[in-house]
């Protein structure tokens, strides 16, 4: 596996990673389940999972991913052309490619969230591995699934996740993500705790 494969997987994910960390930026807002309880009487979803931050967040993200779009377009005709970066299908096709990515890693998010209050987890405990995966696999799932409906519909003639994601991207994808998500929860601690 070559460092262009690396590169490429992250590429391709980073506006699920902007999302991500983008739906932290926001704050507090009304939670999306309306603090309602589950069946069991625990939330649905609890406190940390709002309607602002899943706005802020796929805001953000598709915003990250159009930039990323344009410098992938402009990089195709440069020197970074051997890079293979991919421009998520160019316009208006990109709007649908990324906004999949952004609004998939946080419903995976939010699925997390509800099978972690089901299993009696608090708001920031750690759920190894889902909270790590639960974003990349939401994005996956989701960018494949936009990517096929709009290859059925006929909108595409091909799928662009599977022409783009080689199963060594998703491997890549599924054992980087969980180092930089402990990471980055390291240094939002250590930030917030001054």
């Amino acid at each position: 596996m070559s460092y262009e494969i690396v590169l490429q997987a992250l590429w391709l994910i980073l506006p699920a990673y902007i999302a991500n960390a983008g739906a932290l930026l926001s704050g507090r807002g009304t939670p999306i389940d309306f603090g309602r309880n589950w069946k069991d009487g625990k939330r649905l979803l609890g406190d940390g999972k709002t309607w602002r931050g899943l706005a802020t967040g796929a805001v953000i993200g598709m915003a990250g991913g159009f930039a990323l779009s344009i410098i992938a377009f402009y990089a195709h005709d440069s020197d970074f052309a051997f890079l293979g970066l991919s421009n998520f299908g160019r316009f208006p096709l990109m709007i649908f490619i990324v906004g999949s990515l952004c609004f998939g890693a946080l419903l995976g998010d939010i699925v997390e969230s509800f099978f972690k209050r089901r299993r009696g987890k608090r708001r920031g405990e750690d759920w190894v591995p889902f909270d790590q995966l639960d974003f990349i696999i939401g994005a996956l799932v989701c960018s494949f699934l936009i990517s096929s409906l709009l290859q059925v519909t006929g909108i595409t003639s091909t799928n662009w996740f599977l022409d783009t994601f080689t199963l060594w991207h998703v491997l890549v994808l599924l054992v980087i993500t969980p180092f930089f998500h402990v990471f980055a929860n390291f240094v939002h601690r250590k930030t917030n705790h001054r």
